[in-house]
């Protein structure tokens, strides 16, 4: 057995309750805090300022799904006017990714309260999109020093959110296991987000308000995010991205129908990867496990729901084949072609 593994730094708080250490935690960091979220979480942006008193200078409600450029630029000359020394983001992926574009480009700390299951956390992943292209990098910078998990904070998030955020929180962790750089710590905590999450998202969608169910699913993303963290992503991400920019397709959502499609596509090529998500979610075949969970959320399943045009398939895969990158199974154009025609079309894979 040889494998390397690098540990990334990160406090994490998870508790119930665990926003009202906002004051204290983000004292660790700095005293000048800008704090990020969407314009649909303002409240909670405000709520953060009000517990941090005069060590808050703004709330800038201006995060945006795909992380625009221009929000960036938008950003990052409001903090640098303000003289923000730390970040504070509260929300889901969008609100991340912005307070990650803006340390990246002002070397600042980042103190993160997510409100979903995206995982982005606890990465040092992080991009934006110009003219209609993702660009996504890592880079130690952005990886936030303190990650705040409140269980409490995700009981208003509607099940059509929960649901697909949960899959996406799922996609880290398969993808994971079957990386270039998969190694068994990794591979241990994937299929046990997996778990985690197969076994609490039907649960969060019939009952919303179960907070041990909503903890449950939080401590799965958090996995995912981990995970995601430690080894390289494949196909799965990589189509998602494409999709994303060139379509402006929600993130969560993308990656939900995506995903049995993109698990069917490396099945023969990771067959120990296969096995440990079928286990995880108690079944026998990973891609129709994967189908199934989605199903029985009630997301939505093909692509062409989500709003892509038929004819964008030939689009994406020349963008998705363009650069050569890792992945279990050859990446061809045919190959992909199939994947995408049978995820526009949203059957079972």
């Amino acid at each position: 057995m040889r494998f390397i593994h690098e540990t990334l730094p990160s406090r994490v708080v998870f508790r119930a309750g665990a926003l009202d250490d906002l004051a204290p935690e983000t004292a660790r960091l700095g005293s000048r805090a800008f704090i990020v979220s969407t314009p649909g979480q303002k409240a909670l942006g405000e709520h953060c300022a009000g517990l941090l008193g005069s060590s808050a200078i703004a709330v800038h409600d201006k995060a945006m799904m795909h992380t625009p450029a221009d929000c960036v630029r938008a950003a990052v000359t409001r903090a640098t006017q303000l003289d923000a020394d730390c970040l504070v983001a509260i929300g889901g992926g969008s609100t991340i990714g912005l307070a990650k574009a803006i340390a990246f480009e002002r070397r600042l700390p980042i103190l993160a309260i997510p409100t979903t299951y995206s995982g982005s956390e606890v990465t040092p992943i992080w991009g934006y999109t110009d003219n209609g292209i993702k660009h996504v990098a890592r880079d130690a910078h952005t990886q936030p020093r303190t990650v705040i998990y409140d269980p409490v904070l995700t009981l208003k998030l509607p099940p059509k959110v929960s649901g697909p955020s949960g899959v996406n929180a799922i996609a880290h962790c398969v993808e994971a296991l079957y990386a270039e750089a998969a190694n068994p710590l990794v591979s241990q905590m994937a299929e046990e987000g997996i778990r985690a999450l197969g076994h609490s998202l039907p649960v969060v969608i019939e009952n919303p308000s179960d907070l041990h169910a909503r903890s449950e699913a939080l401590y799965g993303a958090w996995l995912g995010g981990c995970v995601l963290a430690a080894v390289g992503m494949a196909l799965h991400h990589k189509l998602c991205h494409v999709l994303g920019g060139a379509f402006n397709l929600p993130h969560a959502e993308t990656h939900t129908v995506v995903l049995p499609h993109a698990a069917a596509y490396n099945a023969s090529a990771a067959p120990e990867a296969m096995t440990r998500i079928a286990r995880a979610l108690g079944d026998r075949d990973a891609p129709r496990a994967l189908f199934n969970l989605n199903e029985s959320i009630g997301a939505t399943l093909s692509l062409r729901d989500l709003g892509m045009p038929e004819d964008g398939i030939e689009h994406a895969v020349a963008l998705a084949t363009k650069s050569p990158f890792y992945n279990p199974a050859p990446v061809t154009a045919d190959g992909v072609r199939r994947l995408l025609r049978n995820a526009w079309e949203g059957g079972a894979p």
